[in-house]
């Protein structure tokens, strides 16, 4: 064996070894953690779980109010599925310093995206494509931003886009209530509140980019509305 290719080998069985670990940390986080918390401190119900596809890819899209709102979800998958579901995030937040980047890739498994000096090699379409081809399911929250209050910005068409290049792919609107409530934004100590996902069932959605976005936005203010 050459020399080379003895730095090769262990570096393979290193990068091996640090997927499955961070799999295995992100496991026992939420087992310990992550699901006790959303269960006995924020008290959260679930409406609809059934409509949470057994099998990937699908797309959950959701409102946005609050950092809870990426453990909420994650917290109602498998533990052994968590590896399978990916929250997109921004880069340029989720990725500002290495211990943001290890705490948000590790524990939430998230897909970073660009959303300035976008190319070729980092397009966030062509990262979230690449990620349902290859058998993961993506959380979108298509406002592109927490809110504030209970109140839903205007859906942006991301969705849409990617939708063109993945047809077929099933869409879970969901809607989060009291989130921005029990973790509001610009705080970091969450406060107990009573909070609830709401799941409508899974779809596909067709039409112009336009339409697509405003059945989206349309499906989850309906779930807000309670209906």
């Amino acid at each position: 064996m050459t020399e080379s290719d003895s730095d090769s080998k262990p570096e393979s069985a290193q990068q091996e070894k640090r997927s499955f670990g961070r799999d295995l940390l992100q496991m026992i986080v939420f087992a310990l953690i992550m699901k006790p918390f959303m269960i006995f401190f924020i008290g959260l119900r679930v409406r609809g779980r059934e409509h949470l596809p057994k099998d990937h890819p699908f797309i959950i899209v959701a409102n946005h109010s609050s950092h809870l709102d990426t453990m909420c979800l994650l917290s109602l998958f498998p533990l052994g599925g968590l590896r399978l579901v990916r929250p997109v995030a921004a880069a340029d937040y989720f990725e500002r310093n290495r211990f943001v980047s290890f705490f948000t890739k590790t524990l939430f498994n998230i897909l970073p995206i660009a959303r300035k000096k976008i190319t070729p090699e980092n397009n966030p379409l062509t990262r979230m494509q690449k990620t349902l081809e290859a058998g993961q399911s993506l959380i979108v929250f298509p406002e592109g931003t927490r809110g504030a209050g209970e109140e839903m910005g205007q859906f942006r068409s991301g969705v849409a886009h990617l939708l063109e290049k993945t047809p077929g792919v099933r869409i879970v609107p969901a809607y989060l209530v009291n989130m921005g409530r029990s973790l509001p934004k610009g705080e970091f100590i969450p406060v107990p509140f009573f909070c609830e996902i709401r799941f409508g069932p899974a779809r596909q959605f067709t039409g112009s980019r336009q339409e697509i976005t405003s059945q989206l936005e349309a499906a989850v203010r309906e779930l807000k509305d309670g209906k």
